[in-house]
């Protein structure tokens, strides 16, 4: 169930730096490289006829029972077999490789209502629903709207402009694929614990410089009491995590537009640069094609995504379409207290997203 409220947080000064520096090479499950992953293909996981069946029967009886998308939660959306293998997968995304791609979602059979209840249903096993822009949408709209990538409140994913790798402001994102672009709009993921330690090994000073705090644009989005930027460094290590927060793009518009946030030294800048040549480094990243039907959950702590531009369709009712979902579990990590201005209440299950004043929670069937 979705019970949300606008709160407030202190935009109080920070330091420049993260208090912790990683004690050495972080490793683990989270650490791998696009080439094997591509190679083992184990990140893809298959809907059994019977998950399909659930889906169905669920989705059939929130119908019937005259709910909203509000009600929408595990007590409500049963799914007996599927509902523990979503948790089990919530809990590779979250503990193990970071990211999970669940392919057989049966788009080509339901409206586009009804896939939003499906995947509602299915995401509320995952975690809490949280807002992905201003106007408070818990269901949102990855789609070509038209819009201008040089207005200051226009964001990459309202266009068909190729994405820079970068994380959202959540624990996990999640992406279910409606209709697939008429080329191009490849989705590519890098793991940040791998370009960590390749560049802790390779660049220490630039390592040493991404755990600065940088200035962020909030592209209008802006908390009450909250400058229209946050501070907040790109490495963060804490409680025994390495945990990333990085929109490049962002960190450029915000020197551009707000004269009062802190100038980047020419060593962060370096920083930035090297680290958005590692993602864009066949030898690091994962590249993948999405198929109607195919849902897609990242941990953004530990992977960076992006997009390549895309030819859409002249017409309307094909063009490239993917519902978005930002979640919040009650398993997440301990976040930094850096994370507050961004994240709000770091209460696991509870933070993320986007707030305003203006913020009314919704959940939308329209992209605009």
């Amino acid at each position: 169930m979705t019970n949300l409220a606008l709160k407030d947080t202190v935009d109080t000064a920070s330091d420049t730096t993260s208090p912790d520096l990683t004690p050495g090479p972080v490793g683990g499950p989270g650490a791998w490289r696009g080439p094997d992953m591509a190679a083992s293909g184990v990140w893809i996981e298959h809907l059994t006829d019977g998950e399909i069946a659930e889906i169905d029967a669920a989705i059939r009886a929130h119908q019937a029972n005259d709910l909203g998308m509000a009600d929408i939660g595990p007590e409500t959306f049963h799914l007996p077999t599927l509902g523990p293998r979503l948790k089990k997968l919530r809990d590779e995304v979250v503990n193990g490789r970071g990211f999970v791609l669940l392919r057989g979602f049966p788009v080509d059979r339901y409206s586009v209502t009804e896939s939003a209840i499906g995947y509602l249903g299915m995401g509320s096993y995952i975690g809490g629903f949280r807002p992905s822009n201003a106007k408070g949408h818990l269901l949102g709209h990855v789609r070509d709207i038209g819009l201008n990538i040089k207005d200051p409140t226009t964001r990459y994913y309202q266009t068909n402009r190729g994405l820079e790798f970068h994380t959202d402001s959540v624990d996990i994102v999640g992406l279910l694929c409606l209709k697939t672009a008429k080329s191009g709009g490849a989705s590519r993921i890098v793991s940040s614990v791998t370009l960590h330690d390749v560049i802790r090994e390779r660049r220490p000073d630039l390592w040493r410089a991404l755990f600065n705090a940088f200035p962020t644009d909030r592209r209008g989005e802006i908390p009450p009491g909250m400058k229209p930027w946050f501070d907040v460094p790109v490495f963060n290590w804490h409680a025994g995590h390495l945990t990333t927060m990085y929109v490049g793009q962002y960190i450029r518009s915000a020197q551009d537009l707000f004269p009062e946030a802190r100038r980047l030294t020419d060593l962060e800048i370096e920083a930035m640069d090297y680290l958005d040549t590692l993602c864009n480094d066949p030898e690091f990243y994962l590249s993948m094609d999405f198929l109607p039907g195919d849902i897609q959950l990242l941990h953004n702590h530990q992977i960076l995504h992006s997009r390549t531009d895309y030819e859409d369709w002249p017409e309307i009712e094909n063009r490239r379409h993917l519902l978005r979902l930002w979640l919040a579990p009650d398993t997440g990590r301990p976040l930094p207290p850096v994370f507050a201005p961004r994240y709000g209440d770091l209460t696991p299950g509870d933070r993320g997203g986007i707030f305003t004043e203006s913020t009314k929670l919704t959940f939308s069937l329209s992209p605009t």
